[in-house]
C-alpha cells in the first residue's frame, strides 16, 4: 500500500476544522483515528489523510461548506460509501472530505410516473427494496449494490450485471439537485420525459465529482418483469464463449444479463458460494431473459441453440427463482471469492468490442505472466466490460508495483483493441495518467475547459481524471494563478 506524502504539521487543520464545525456542529472529524477510515476508497493501493471529514445533513450545509472552501481555497473531495475502485474518493492532504452518508432518505416515490426521489447516501439496493412491494425496482445493479450509494453511482455512471438491456446509471437518472463549488444550488433535469436546454445532466452523470456535489437524485423505477429465467452455460474455452456472446447479439437478442467468468474465477466463486457452477470448463456464461412468459421461453430456447452451436458443453436452466438468484450469487460474489484465495487483488476495469474478447483475454494472461502474477477474469460480456482481478501479495517487495504495471498494460491493450479505459469504475487516480493513451491533447484540452467552467480554481476532487490537472503530492499546495488553474504547469503525483 502506498501512503501519499503528508503535509507535515498541516497548519491549516485547526482553522479548517473550526470553520467546518461552525457550519456542521455535530459532523466534523479531525482526529487521526477518526480520519483513518476515510484515507482510501476501494482502490486500497493508495492512502492519504485529509485535513478533516465533514458530514452534513442538509443541502444548506453542503452549500455553506463549499462556499467557504471556495473562498478560502480549500480542496473538497465528495465521498459516498467509499466503494469506488479507481481512487475516485481518495482525499488530498490539504483538503476536506465531504461525506454524504447522512443523506440517506428516500424522499418520494411516484408510481404513476415511475420515478423515485432519493438522497445520495441511499444505497443502490435500498431503492429496489423500497418499491418492491408495489412490484417495481431500480435497474442498475452493481455487484456492490448492498453498499454503494446512489450519489457514487451518479458520479461514476455505475452499471451492473443487467446494464446490457437496461443501461448504466445515465439512462435511469432523470434529474439531480447539484451544489457548485461556490455554494450555488441548481436543479438539472426532472421527472418529465424531456427537458429543455443543454443536457447538463448528461455531463454531470459520470463526472466523478469534478463538477459539483449531488444532494438529491430523481431516478427511474421499472415494473418488475413478469418472468425471469437464467441459463448457466459452460464452454471448453474462452474463445468459444466469446464467439457465443457475439452470435447472441448478432441474432438480435438483447438478454437482460450476459456475464462471463474464466476458469480461476469459476473455481473461486463455486468454492465460496456453491452455486452449482461446473469447474471443468474454461469459461462460464450466465445468460438471463426477462419479460412475458412467451418472450422469455423464446429467448431462452434461441440462446441455448446458439450456445450449442458454439461448443457449449454444460447447459442448465434455472428451475425456479431461488436457483436463478443462486446462479447470480456466484457471479456477484466473484470479487470476495477471489479475495479468499489471494492476499491482495487489483481489479482492473476496461471495455473492448465484443469480438475482441478472446484476443484481449489472451493478452491479459500474457501480461500477468510476464509480471509474475496470476489473474482471474470476470466480465460483463454483453457490453465488453472486463474486470481482470490481478492477484498479488502486497507484503512482498515489488509485487504492488508489478500489479500496477500489469494493470496499466491491460488498460492500454483495451484501448489498442478499439475499447476505452473504463466501463463503470471511472478514471479517478488509477487511470488518470493513461488518459493520454486514449485522448489527444485537443480532446483533453476541451474536457478541461468544461471542468474549468464549473470549477475555475480546481478545488473539486483535484488530482483525478485529467493528467494536466494532477496535483503534486509532495508540496500538497493548491496552485492558483489569477483564479485559474495553470493546467500545463501542475506536476503529477
Amino acid at each position: 500500500m502506498t501512503r501519499l506524502p503528508s503535509a507535515g504539521t498541516r497548519p491549516r487543520q485547526a482553522e479548517v476544522a473550526a470553520a467546518m464545525r461552525a457550519i456542521v456542529p455535530d459532523g466534523v472529524i479531525a482526529d487521526e483515528a477518526g480520519l483513518s477510515p476515510y484515507g482510501s476508497d476501494g482502490l486500497t493501493m493508495y492512502r492519504q489523510s485529509p485535513l478533516a471529514v465533514v458530514l452534513p445533513r442538509t443541502t444548506a450545509q453542503v452549500s455553506a461548506v463549499l462556499a467557504w472552501c471556495h473562498t478560502n481555497g480549500v480542496p473538497v473531495v465528495a465521498r459516498g460509501a467509499g466503494t469506488s475502485l479507481s481512487g475516485g474518493a481518495l482525499p488530498v492532504a490539504d483538503g476536506i472530505v465531504l461525506g454524504m452518508a447522512r443523506f440517506n432518505r428516500i424522499l418520494a416515490v411516484d408510481y404513476d410516473n415511475r420515478v423515485a426521489v432519493v438522497q445520495p447516501g441511499v444505497t443502490n439496493v435500498a431503492v429496489s427494496q423500497a418499491v418492491a412491494a408495489q412490484g417495481f425496482y431500480y435497474a442498475p445493479d452493481p455487484s456492490s449494490q448492498i453498499a454503494c450509494s446512489i450519489g457514487g453511482n451518479v458520479a461514476e455512471n455505475a452499471g451492473g450485471v443487467h446494464c446490457l438491456k437496461y443501461g448504466t446509471t445515465s439512462p435511469n437518472l432523470l434529474g439531480v439537485e447539484l451544489v457548485l463549488i461556490d455554494g450555488t444550488v441548481l436543479r438539472l433535469g426532472g421527472p418529465g420525459l424531456e427537458q429543455p436546454g443543454y443536457d447538463l445532466l448528461g455531463l454531470v452523470c459520470g463526472s466523478e465529482g469534478l463538477l459539483g456535489v449531488v444532494t438529491e437524485a430523481t431516478v427511474r423505477i421499472l415494473p418488475r418483469p413478469a418472468t425471469q429465467r437464467a441459463l448457466l452455460l459452460g464452454f471448453p474455452t474462452v474463445a468459444q464463449a466469446s464467439e457465443c456472446v457475439a452470435a447472441i447479439i448478432s441474432a438480435g437478442i438483447i438478454p437482460a444479463g450476459l456475464e462471463m467468468m474464466d476458469a480461476p474465477a469459476i473455481k473461486a466463486a463455486e468454492d465460496f458460494v456453491k452455486a452449482g457452477y461446473p469447474t471443468d470448463v474454461g469459461a462460464l456464461m450466465i445468460a438471463e431473459a426477462d419479460g412475458s412468459p412467451a418472450e422469455v421461453t423464446d429467448q431462452i430456447a434461441r440462446i441455448a441453440e446458439i450456445a450449442q452451436d458454439n461448443g457449449c458443453t454444460t447447459l442448465r436452466e434455472s428451475a425456479d427463482e431461488a436457483q436463478r438468484l443462486l446462479f447470480w450469487a456466484g457471479r456477484k460474489a466473484a470479487f470476495p471469492a477471489v479475495g479468499r484465495i489471494t492476499s491482495d487483488y487489483y481489479c482492473v476495469d476496461g471495455t473492448i468490442p465484443r469480438r475482441q474478447l478472446a484476443a484481449v483475454l489472451t493478452d491479459i494472461s500474457a501480461i500477468a505472466e510476464r509480471h509474475g502474477l496470476s489473474v482471474a477474469n470476470v466480465f460483463h460480456a454483453g457490453d465488453g466490460n472486463l474486470h481482470p482481478l490481478i492477484m498479488y501479495d502486497a507484503s512482498r517487495p515489488g509485487q504492488t508495483e508489478a500489479a500496477e504495471a500489469a494493470g496499466a498494460e491491460i488498460l492500454k491493450a483495451c484501448v489498442d483493441a478499439g475499447g476505452v479505459l473504463t466501463g463503470e469504475h471511472g478514471v479517478g487516480v488509477e487511470k488518470r495518467d493513461l488518459m493520454e493513451h486514449q485522448f489527444t491533447a485537443t480532446d483533453l484540452a476541451v474536457q478541461t475547459r468544461l471542468k474549468e467552467a464549473f470549477d475555475e480554481r480546481g478545488l473539486l476532487n483535484p488530482g483525478k481524471v485529467f493528467p494536466s490537472l494532477s496535483r503534486c503530492a509532495e508540496s500538497n499546495a493548491m496552485h492558483v494563478h489569477g483564479g485559474r488553474l495553470p493546467f500545463a504547469e501542475l506536476p503529477r503525483f
